[in-house]
């Protein structure tokens, strides 16, 4: 394999790789293509036996068939967005159409592939599926270190902060927590040093990413 395929841009031995397809025989070889490539893989044959499965906290996506016995790929796509529960997914089918690639794209799928596919293009896809959860792992790392500093704040440095970035200037602020004008000041600039923000633009993002619900992970 090509040393600078995006893949190498991931730690390949703390990547993962979820199968769940009931075909057994694709499973296999789906699974020794991607091993082939230094990924930790896992196989399953249904919905359930992957949803028993205590999954490593490391990046990882999920190669899904789109019709399962019993289930559907698809609705499987729901319930996980609906549990909070951030897996990238990418659908493999031998019976696909627009109108499921459409709905599986607008729900957040990586890729959809329609058997037989080139190997490269699975491999492409769980490239970028990895990369997609790589980045989200980062940006929901950075809001952690986020809410962490904002914690060191005192409880009058917290309300400056969140009533300067709702649009506020110091004075109306002063006058809707009965301070002085200066302390207000005093208290702002307080935040902005622990919180370690460079600019006030700087606070009033971090305060966004802060007041967002954390992530089920």
């Amino acid at each position: 394999m090509n040393e600078q395929h995006p893949l190498n841009k991931i730690t390949q031995n703390e990547s993962m790789v979820f199968i769940v397809d009931d075909d057994a025989p694709l499973r296999e070889s789906l699974g020794s293509l991607l091993r082939s490539i230094g990924l930790r893989v896992e196989l399953f044959g249904s919905v359930a036996e992957f949803m028993k499965y205590r999954r490593p906290d490391t990046v990882s996506c999920l190669v899904l068939d789109v019709r399962l016995q019993g289930s559907s790929g698809l609705d499987f796509q729901n319930d996980l967005a609906a549990a909070g529960i951030n897996v990238p997914i990418v659908f493999i089918t031998g019976h696909g159409d627009i109108a499921m690639t459409v709905r599986a794209m607008k729900a957040g799928a990586v890729d959809f592939l329609t058997k037989p596919f080139r190997e490269q293009d699975l491999i492409d896809a769980v490239c970028a599926a990895h990369s997609r959860d790589k980045q989200r792992r980062e940006s929901e790392r950075h809001a952690d270190e986020l809410r962490a500093r904002h914690q060191t704040l005192t409880a009058r440095e917290q309300t400056v902060m969140a009533l300067a970035a709702s649009g506020l200037m110091n004075k109306q602020i002063a006058g809707e927590i009965g301070l002085s004008e200066i302390t207000v000041k005093i208290h702002r600039g307080q935040a902005m040093r622990k919180m370690g923000a460079r600019s006030f633009a700087d606070l009033v993002r971090m305060s966004e990413v802060i007041s967002a619900q954390p992530a089920i992970r």
